[in-house]
């Protein structure tokens, strides 16, 4: 494979599905108009290869000719210094976008995640410690909150930065969380009404999709 070239999951169930963070790079490659490849690895035998690439385990990864980066932040900066689409090419600009992509990677989705793997673990409020995970998430979002009330994205104009933060309220799909919070659900909104997003999401489902088809074929009809 040549060129930009992407490596996700070969198959994930069904509830991670329009999450995996390969979503991000998607986003990003269909907003500016970059062709890519997709490479896959296997979910659940993550080899040597993968390791060296990517110490974690995890996905995304991008090769760009001899560069290969891990972290969905900073495929995405790297992406971004190639294109104005991305993110303007001025200091100022640039600063300004990059403190929003810093604070959507930890300032917002390390307090929204916790938050959703309770929910998918059945937690409750009796959980000690959960009362403080709420009031910390409650308290990015009232601070997100002031911020999108007077503007429609980030930095001026779509960014890597709305990207991020937008992907990182998406956890939030399918629960009331947001409900105190119209402005960033309807922030969520208009990101995700993005041709580009909707283009990425289709491609990151028929992927899946391709897989399920794949390993329901008959035995010998795989290509591998």
């Amino acid at each position: 494979m040549t060129g930009l070239v992407l490596t996700t999951l070969a198959w994930v169930p069904d509830f991670p599905r329009g999450y995996v963070r390969d979503l991000r790079v998607r986003w990003a490659l269909e907003e500016a108009g970059l062709p890519y490849s997709v490479r896959t690895v296997s979910g659940k035998d993550r080899g040597a290869e993968h390791l060296a690439r990517q110490p974690f385990g995890q996905v995304p990864i991008l090769t760009d000719g001899d560069i290969t980066l891990f972290e969905s932040g900073a495929i995405l900066v790297h992406l971004g210094l190639q294109t104005p689409v991305l993110m303007p090419e001025d200091p100022k600009g640039r600063a300004e976008v990059l403190q929003w992509v810093f604070a959507a990677v930890n300032s917002v989705e390390t307090a929204a995640l916790p938050r959703i793997i309770c929910d998918f673990a059945k937690d409750d409020t009796r959980t000690p410690g959960r009362e403080a995970l709420d009031t910390y998430l409650t308290g990015r979002l009232d601070g997100m909150e002031a911020v999108l009330a007077t503007r429609d994205w980030l930095a001026g104009r779509f960014s890597i930065a709305d990207i991020l933060m937008a992907d990182a309220f998406r956890l939030f799909d399918g629960t009331d969380i947001l409900a105190d919070h119209p402005a960033c659900q309807g922030y969520v909104d208009r990101a995700t009404a993005r041709p580009a997003f909707q283009k990425a999401l289709a491609d990151q489902l028929a992927h899946f999709a391709a897989a399920d088809a794949q390993i329901a074929a008959p035995a010998g009809a795989i290509d591998v």
